[in-house]
């Protein structure tokens, strides 16, 4: 396993073009499988989750070619997609398991989703029970973990009342709506980031929206257009790797940085919201609307951040960006508490947890607690660097280095290629920026 060094750093100077949004590579590969003729997929994410989708479409019967960060996917048309002769495997990658297995539960044959053992902890009932209200027959261990087997049936229409808010369980909903009779829709207790619904209005397919409930009208019937088509589309820059940056310039005084060409979907962006809450200085310039998707420029400087409370409607809509959050706590000013996010310890890694030992390793102050933890400001006490666990966890690995930074002495990641999860030139480019 890899270790990375981070050593104290003064600031941060430059610019930098980050690797293309998971989320939106996830969804157009999908979605270009099964539309007609060839997409081109320009800045796809270089993320490792993103290849495991690929691989999936693959075998499913999508040709794929990839060339640096271009990709084209040659679809299958909706109902073109044919039986893998072996597993699909997601990886690391839940978004690939629980949005697939809403694709595959309206297909005519028996498809198998795996993972690796990460994933195959993190908990798929949230997108097997409404699946099978539509009909749907998916089999997984403990009917709730993977392998999940899914034999391909004939769908009726739902309208899904969300129980929690999940984007991810929503999706999964609405890609089965596109070969459910009637459709489908969705009604979320609070916003999630919708970029599943303007992917599919770009590849085609007939969307309603009305407050926070979104109607997909199925393939070939209803209100819907007959097929989906092959777009040339631009991922934007991912957000939430984005996120590490800016609190690494907002950290150190005297940085000076410029993010080129990032997603601001307003379903994402608000933990810039909570940035400039806490007094961060982040700017945003040359913001455009795209395919459907909102980009621009992030300038950020230096600055001394206060803290706060993170909790409620907040919490689903800053999800992955935690981790970062709770690892700048020891040094602002009155420290971080984040409430309300048990669904933490079901991601890659339980991150309650690994955030709170990892933070008392460099010997900050924590509370953890069942659904989030309260962590000291700077008035409890200098931090030093120190060896930190990961967990496999790419978020926790790219957290402690930001942190690492301002700390006395240095800081050792262990398992660092776990960030090419995400992001595989996440050390190369965060060194290429510092001045120490």
């Amino acid at each position: 396993m890899k270790k990375e060094i981070i050593q104290p750093a003064k600031c941060l100077t430059g610019a930098v073009e980050l690797p293309g949004d998971k989320s939106i590579s996830h969804r157009y590969a999908m979605l270009a499988a099964l539309a007609e003729g060839t997409s081109e997929l320009r800045h796809f994410s270089a993320a490792a989750d993103c290849h495991s989708t690929l691989d999936c479409v693959r075998a499913l019967g999508a040709e794929v070619k990839i060339d640096k960060d271009t990709v084209r996917v040659t679809g299958r048309g909706a109902r073109g997609l044919k039986s893998s002769w072996r597993a699909l495997d997601a990886g690391n990658s839940g978004t690939t398991m629980r949005l697939l297995a809403g694709i595959l539960a309206g297909q005519n044959f028996s498809s198998k989703l795996t993972g690796d053992d990460s994933l195959q902890k993190r908990p798929m009932k949230r997108v097997i029970a409404p699946l099978r209200e539509m009909g749907a027959d998916i089999r997984g261990r403990e009917d709730n973990f993977a392998p999940l087997e899914i034999h391909g049936a004939k769908l009726h229409a739902i309208d899904y009342k969300m129980p929690m808010p999940s984007a991810q369980v929503k999706s999964a909903v609405l890609l089965a709506g596109l070969f459910a009779e009637g459709g489908a829709s969705v009604t979320e207790p609070a916003r999630t980031r919708d970029h599943t619904e303007i992917a599919l209005e770009e590849f085609g397919a007939s969307v309603e929206k009305s407050g926070l409930t979104i109607r997909v009208h199925p393939l070939g019937g209803g209100n819907g257009r007959k097929k989906l088509t092959a777009r040339p589309l631009d991922v934007p820059g991912d957000l939430s790797s984005a996120v590490f940056f800016l609190a690494a310039a907002s950290l150190l005084p005297g940085s000076n940085l410029l993010i080129h060409n990032v997603g601001l979907n307003p379903t994402r962006t608000a933990i810039l919201d909570v940035f400039a809450e806490m007094g961060a200085s982040i700017e945003m310039l040359g913001v455009k609307s795209s395919q459907g998707e909102v980009i621009g420029d992030l300038a950020v400087k230096g600055a001394s951040l206060k803290g706060g409370v993170i909790a409620g409607r907040r919490i689903p809509l800053v999800i992955d960006e935690l981790p970062m959050l709770a690892a700048l706590a020891p040094y602002t000013e009155e420290g971080i508490e984040i409430r309300d996010a048990g669904e933490l310890r079901v991601k890659e890694s339980d991150r309650i947890a690994a955030l709170a030992e990892n933070l008392r390793r460099l010997g900050a102050s924590v509370e953890e607690r069942p659904d989030g933890l309260k962590v000291a400001g700077r008035d409890a006490g200098t931090l030093h660097g120190a060896e930190i666990d990961p967990r496999g966890d790419h978020r926790i690995a790219m957290a402690f280095a930001v942190a690492g930074l301002a700390a006395e002495g240095n800081t050792v990641i262990r398992d660092a290629d776990c960030a090419s999860v995400s992001f595989p030139t996440f050390f190369a480019e965060l060194n290429r920026l510092l001045e120490r």
